[in-house]
């Protein structure tokens, strides 16, 4: 396969535009970890929204679905009518969401708000990265994905430090309205600096394919976030799996057959893209199941306010600021199976080292290990995302990126509601006996079943009852930490499969560039439009 030159203007100014593009990242990936502070105070009736549990659980998990949903589709369609044009599209439907869900006046109105931000999130993620595949030449792509890895890390761990921040000086709906500027800025950068490109020659659009990846990943990832809420073993939840399962074989099994597939199955022969995929979702999964535990033990066990957990997690997104862009030159020299593997096995260890930590382990323990963790992201991200990307040819970055994202997207979920269905239900199994004998509660098991549901239901009845129940602190506290061993557990088990995928069948040194998949496109456009890789760079 021939590929065309970069345009040398494009090529001049490749740096300003990663920072765009990092920018353009920084604000959807910052808004995922940002809600997560402001939620208490939504519930608030006087300073919020007076929201229920189960309003909140849908604005957080509104977002989640139409920007999982969404992610492949939007990756696909960039790809056919402009990279750019997706990017401004998604950042301008991101800004209205943003707006709409500051000056929302019920939760109704903000469950709307964030689906609208999800579709917006979904249209800019894998476009950044499809555009970083057709601006920077093979040598130096590495490198810059490794920045754009590294800058989805820093806006996890800096989204609860700039909650906690805006929530101290102003409104709740402050921690919407300050992505408003960020995208403005975004925008006006894109349109001066930022190049088009999309796949010559296309093909046909795919009418029963794109439907079909969006109902199947949706119900998938809705089925997991469900059981997260109702249990694993309840019908409804296996039912919403299942059915997303089955239109996902559906779609495959179209995709196989269709002359002109959305997604090119022959990708998943290849054995390097499968396992950097794989190790992508596998990695996530692990981070977002810490910083969900991590979060309520600092908040909930150690006490801290909701600025001091973020500021606890800085070591978290500095030692991925540190190492992220460090890894392509490690890449070259060991190689992507060494690399991705070293740095999988760090972020394994780190997550076992939770095994050791009580109410009471110093502060010095739990920033180590989050520097620990945060070197081996730096060291797994950028590798994993470079096979994937190297994987396929230049004019399906979007396709190769959105499979990517949406693996990481479904990743982050199933750590959110696996973990956290352990985490719950280690604790109540824990807590009921405790909560049992507490004689106010006595013969009442609704009351206790809500209580034991989590570390914060019962440190708020202690509040309302203090002093009386204050022998109940200590008991709840030791619940939690005993049931985040457990999904401790469960992180160290997705971290050690990951570093088993990357040692079995991610490439050695320099393997890459001899080892090429067959993603030869089957649809009927001409064979010199096909083999000739036209990027179509304008400015």
């Amino acid at each position: 396969m021939t590929t065309t030159a970069i345009d040398p203007a494009v090529h001049k100014r490749r740096w300003l535009i990663l920072g765009v593009l990092v920018l353009s990242l920084l604000v959807v990936v910052l808004d995922s970890s940002i809600l997560n502070v402001a939620l208490k105070t939504i519930a608030d009736p006087v300073r919020g929204l007076g929201a229920s549990e189960t309003d909140l659980e849908w604005a957080t998990n509104a977002y989640t679905l139409a920007f999982a949903g969404l992610l492949f589709t939007w990756g696909v369609l960039g790809d056919r009518i402009g990279r750019k044009k997706l990017l401004l599209i998604g950042m301008s439907v991101f800004g209205l969401g943003s707006l709409a869900s500051a000056y929302a006046q019920t939760p109704g109105d903000l469950i709307i708000a964030r689906i609208v931000m999800g579709v917006g999130g979904a249209a800019v993620m894998p476009t950044t990265l499809a555009i970083i595949s057709n601006v920077f030449e093979p040598k130096e792509r590495p490198k810059a994905i490794g920045i754009w890895s590294g800058a989805v890390g820093i806006a996890i761990a800096v989204g609860p430090i700039t909650g906690g921040v805006l929530l101290q000086h102003f409104w709740w709906g402050s921690v919407f309205l300050v992505n408003i500027p960020i995208v403005l800025l975004a925008v006006a950068l894109m349109l001066l600096l930022v190049p088009d490109s999309k796949n010559p020659a296309p093909g046909r659009f795919d009418p029963v394919g794109v439907p079909l990846s969006i109902a199947g990943i949706t119900a998938f990832v809705y089925g997991i976030i469900r059981a997260g809420d109702i249990g694993w073993l309840r019908p409804e939840a296996l039912g919403i799996i299942a059915a997303g399962v089955l239109l996902l074989i559906l779609f495959v099994l179209w995709e196989r057959r269709t002359d002109h597939p959305a997604l090119n199955v022959k990708l998943f022969r290849h054995k390097s893209f499968s396992a950097a995929v794989s190790v992508v979702g596998l990695v996530f999964l692990a981070l977002m199941g810490l910083t969900f535990f991590l979060s309520f033990y600092m908040q909930a066990v150690r006490g801290f306010s909701p600025l001091k957990c973020g500021l606890l997690l800085i070591p978290l997104a500095a030692a991925q600021l540190i190492f992220s862009s460090r890894s392509a030159a490690l890449v070259q020299r060991l190689g992507h199976k060494t690399v991705t593997a070293t740095g999988m096995a760090l972020v394994t260890l780190a997550l076992g080292s939770y095994f050791f930590v009580d109410a009471t382990t110093p502060i010095w323990h739990l920033e180590i290990a989050l520097f620990a963790m945060g070197t081996g992201m730096a060291n797994v991200m950028p590798p994993a995302t470079a096979a994937v990307m190297a994987s396929v040819p230049r004019e399906k970055a979007g396709e190769g990126s959105a499979i990517s994202n949406t693996v990481r997207q479904v990743g982050g979920a199933l750590g959110v509601a696996v973990l956290g269905s352990i985490l719950t239900s280690a604790y109540r199994g824990r807590m009921t006996p405790i909560l049992d004998a507490v004689p106010a509660l006595h013969s009442n098991p609704a009351t206790v079943k809500t209580l034991s549901g989590s570390i914060t239901a019962t440190q708020a009845f202690v509040e309302k009852v203090a002093p009386r129940a204050d022998a109940l602190v200590g008991p709840s506290n030791d619940a939690f930490v005993h049931a985040m061993h457990l999904a401790v557990a469960g992180s160290v088990a997705a971290g050690a499969l990951g570093v088993l995928i990357a040692l079995l069948w991610l490439p050695g040194r320099n393997a890459l560039s001899r080892s090429e998949p067959d993603t030869t496109d089957v649809t009927a456009a001409p064979t010199a439009a096909r083999t000739d890789e036209r990027v179509l760079l304008a400015d």
